[in-house]
C-alpha cells in the first residue's frame, strides 16, 4: 500500500506526471485529443489530490483517471478511425543516445517505422489499445495494468497476449519486415493495410 500524499502540491505533481498522461493518452486517442484529455485529467487530480488515499500508487490513480477520461471521450464519439497523429520527433530527441540515429537518413528510417507501427496500434480495439499502450509505451508491469484498468490480473496477462497476437498478425500482413544496411529494422509498407 502506497503512503497517503498530503504532503504533495498539485504543481510538483503536475510537474512529474503531465509529460508522462499527455504521451499516454497520445497513445490511446491521438496527439489532437491529448492535449484537452490531459487537460481535463489533470484538473481531476487537482480537484481529488487531497482526498487521495493512497491505495493504490500516485502514478497508477492518476494513469486511472486518465484512462477513465480518455475511455469516456471514445464512448462519445462516433466509431471512427482514431487519427494518428504524433510529435515523432520529441520521441526520437528522448531515445538515449545511444538509440538515436546518427544521420538524417538514419532518422527518418526510425519515424517512419514508429509511426508505422503507432498506426497499426491505433488500428487494435480499444481495450487492447490501452494495455499494448501502457505495457509497451508506459513500461507500466501487469499489476500497474490490472489497477489500472480496473481488471484481474488474468485478464490483463489474456489481453496483452491477444493484443500483442494480433498486433503481430496485423504487422506481418501490413508490412514486410528487413534488416537495412546498417542492420536496423525498416518496414516496406504494403498499400491499404491499416483498418
Amino acid at each position: 500500500m502506497a503512503a497517503p500524499t498530503s504532503g504533495l502540491s498539485f504543481e510538483s505533481v503536475h510537474r512529474e506526471f503531465r509529460p508522462r498522461v499527455l504521451r499516454y493518452l497520445a497513445g490511446l486517442v491521438g496527439a489532437d485529443e491529448a492535449a484537452d484529455l490531459t487537460q481535463v485529467t489533470m484538473l481531476k487530480v487537482s480537484q481529488h489530490l487531497s482526498s487521495f488515499r493512497g491505495d493504490s500508487s500516485l502514478a497508477t490513480w492518476i494513469y486511472r483517471i486518465a484512462t477513465h477520461t480518455a475511455l469516456d471521450r471514445m464512448r462519445q464519439r462516433e466509431p471512427a478511425r482514431v487519427p494518428v497523429d504524433f510529435h515523432l520527433e520529441e520521441e526520437v530527441d528522448n531515445l538515449p543516445a545511444a538509440l538515436q540515429a546518427p544521420s538524417a537518413e538514419s532518422c527518418a528510417a526510425r519515424r517512419e517505422m514508429n509511426l508505422c507501427i503507432r498506426e497499426f496500434v491505433h488500428a487494435l480495439p480499444p481495450h487492447q489499445r490501452l494495455v499494448i499502450v501502457l505495457s509497451e509505451v508506459e513500461g507500466l508491469a501487469d499489476s500497474e495494468i490490472a489497477a489500472v484498468a480496473g481488471l484481474s490480473l488474468g485478464a490483463v496477462k489474456i489481453r496483452l497476449h491477444r493484443a500483442r497476437a494480433h498486433l503481430r498478425e496485423k504487422l506481418r500482413a501490413g508490412c514486410t519486415l528487413h534488416r537495412d544496411d546498417r542492420n536496423e529494422v525498416a518496414c516496406d509498407r504494403r498499400p491499404s493495410t491499416v483498418r
